[in-house]
């Protein structure tokens, strides 16, 4: 199936109701993080759930193999494929700070885009955005050198790819000023500070288990544009896309109830891309 068709998951229910006044969010998760016969995310599961999939680009997680089985499985379903581009980190799943020369960044974030862009067009698909991971994702929130070069290397692997980061970072801003679409997201999993931005993962309560708290967040993220902050304050959150991380306990089974939740609430799945 071609992704540029407009076509949708398999799943619970309709997804959409073009005659209807429903709210419209994107689904993602973070797919294909594995490596070899290592895998961390069921993504045959959640391919099922999400409209797109965040596919690891080999830097952090994933391998040639792995990227041409997910997107094979994406665009069989009609889920958008994302390149999720990452510091070049295996050991640490690309979560480990690292400063990485913003020339040399830019060259290794097209070169994973390009990577991926050769699995997801031999299944019939394409590349339709970019998200950078861990580390290098918090990095740009803040580090308008880091998100410069993310943005000069999807410049540079060619198109003008959507980007898909927190609302108010420096990628965003980079983003706009290369004049590359911007796609705001929110974290139904991650906890929030006050100001808006992710609670760092070594601190306690960063991620978000309970099955229930990650259904009631989405909702009022999708519904209202708001989460509760950590320290207890609510927090306006501007969200087209959803994330849901894949690699956490019992990912596909929260992403199903939040699919559920959402269009129960008469919110309409679309991809944004």
């Amino acid at each position: 199936m071609n992704a540029d068709a407009d076509a949708a998951p398999t799943g619970e229910g309709s997804d959409s109701n073009p005659g209807s006044n429903a709210v419209v969010i994107d689904l993602n998760a973070d797919l294909g993080e594995g490596f070899g016969r290592w895998r961390l995310t069921d993504d045959e599961a959640l391919l099922s759930v999400v409209t797109s999939a965040n596919v690891a680009c080999g830097f952090h997680a994933g391998d040639p193999v792995t990227m041409r089985r997910v997107c094979e499985l994406a665009a069989e379903r009609g889920v958008r494929i994302g390149a999720q581009v990452s510091y070049r980190d295996l050991a640490g799943f690309g979560r480990r700070a690292m400063d990485v020369p913003a020339a040399e960044l830019a060259a290794e974030v097209a070169y994973q885009i390009g990577a991926l862009e050769v699995f997801a067009r031999a299944a019939g698909s394409r590349v339709s955005y970019v998200k950078p991971h861990g580390a290098l994702y918090n990095r740009t929130v803040w580090d308008a050198d880091q998100a410069g070069a993310v943005v000069a290397g999807v410049v540079l692997a060619g198109g003008a790819l959507p980007v898909l980061g927190l609302p108010g970072s420096r990628l965003l801003e980079a983003a706009e000023s290369a004049e590359l679409p911007c796609v705001p997201e929110a974290f139904a999993d991650r906890a929030y500070t006050a100001r808006g931005t992710l609670v760092p993962r070594a601190e306690p309560g960063a991620v978000v288990h309970d099955g229930d708290r990650i259904v009631a967040r989405s909702l009022t993220m999708a519904r209202e544009g708001a989460v509760v902050a950590i320290t207890g304050e609510r927090v306006a959150v501007s969200a087209r896309s959803l994330c849901l991380h894949g690699d956490t306990p019992g990912a596909a089974e929260s992403a199903l109830r939040v699919r559920r939740a959402l269009l129960a609430a008469d919110v309409s799945l679309e991809p944004f891309a």
